[in-house]
């Protein structure tokens, strides 16, 4: 069987924006932990808009924000547009009471195939983006994007794609040669095959990247986001939220609860669902899926999930601490198997 998982880099334009909406988010709740959040982002060439809904007694300046971001990605002069207005009251009221901040369903996922108990192609794809960054190497820029197709029967990988910006007078071979040895590196670190097909700027060239070769928005990677394809997704994002929104903060305890159940033994795989309804403080369901690799049923799991962790909104910010979380540390390259991420733990 062959599964393939992509990733994609910080100079990514939609991951630009998601490094935006994750700085207004945490410079709020750095300064008043009651603050609500709901910030988009748009890039186009050097235009962005920040738009959305926040409720604090936080100051801050978006603009400066919005330059912490995109300077160390060679943009200098931007041009911000500001339509941030106050959050809704009839959504507050239901949620500074401690309900849930909307309706949705979010997922969790965990596997015991590699030490980050995630898929090990969206891992491979992943940790060469991460590689490739920490070169800082001058023949290569900001925008990339990483693919593997591994197969499971075989358990080696048939295809490893990546496409990366590069300046104009870098060669296509000179790309190639540094692209290719970390590629290697980082399967070899993973103890895989390195006869892999290799694809690297298939189209020749990749001059032209970031916002100026695409436009991006908020919460558009919500598969690199999470794990790469192997789990079911809610299609909530969560970047430019703050946890009283589930999309985000019962994505992270679905995260956790997973990763628990497979690191305790009770499964291989697993994945958790859970539910909840907008101004209410329990999950309307919790469903749990271990695709038989479990010697408990999913209904014993799901009993004791109900017994174990306390799933109301407030329940979840308190265990995993989510009020002093650095979003911007979640903002790219993933927001699971980071060891520093209190729902990692």
């Amino acid at each position: 069987m062959l599964v393939t998982s992509e990733q994609v880099s910080h100079g990514h334009p939609d991951k630009i924006c998601d490094q935006i909406s994750d700085a207004i988010v945490t410079a709020c709740l750095a300064q008043d932990k009651h603050s609500r959040v709901a910030v988009e982002t748009l890039i186009k060439d050097h235009h962005v808009v920040v738009a959305g809904e926040v409720t604090t007694s936080a100051i801050f300046d978006v603009e400066a924000l919005v330059l912490e971001v995109v300077k160390p990605l060679g943009m200098t002069d931007v041009c911000v547009t500001n339509l941030i207005g106050l959050q809704s009251r009839d959504i507050a009221q239901g949620v500074d009471t401690g309900g849930a901040g909307d309706q949705g369903l979010m997922f969790g996922y965990a596997t015991d195939e590699t030490p980050e108990y995630l898929p090990l192609p969206f891992v491979l794809a992943t940790r060469v983006l991460e590689e490739l960054k920490s070169l800082n190497h001058p023949l290569l820029l900001f925008d990339a994007k990483a693919q593997v197709t591994y197969d499971y029967e075989r358990k080696r990988i048939k295809t490893f794609l990546v496409s990366i910006q590069h300046p104009n007078f870098t060669t296509r071979k000179q790309v190639k040669a540094i692209v290719k040895e970390v590629m290697v590196k980082v399967a070899k670190h993973y103890k895989q095959n390195t006869d892999f097909k290799v694809l690297i700027n298939p189209t020749g060239r990749f001059v032209l990247g970031g916002s100026y070769a695409d436009a991006g928005v908020t919460g558009r990677k919500i598969i690199a986001d999470t794990y790469g394809g192997f789990c079911r997704h809610g299609g909530g994002a969560f970047s430019g939220k703050d946890p009283s929104k589930v999309d985000r903060s019962a994505s992270y305890m679905a995260r956790k609860i997973a990763k628990d159940i497979v690191r305790e033994g009770y499964a291989k795989r697993c994945e958790v669902q859970l539910a909840y309804a907008i101004g209410l403080k329990k999950p309307m369901s919790i469903a749990v899926d271990t695709f038989g690799t479990s010697s408990y049923s999913d209904d014993s799991l799901v009993k004791m999930i109900e017994l174990r962790y306390d799933l109301t909104p407030q329940g979840i910010i308190k265990e995993l601490k989510l009020l002093d979380v650095d979003y911007r540390k979640t903002a790219t390259y993933g927001h699971f198997g980071k060891k520093n991420l209190p729902w990692e733990l």
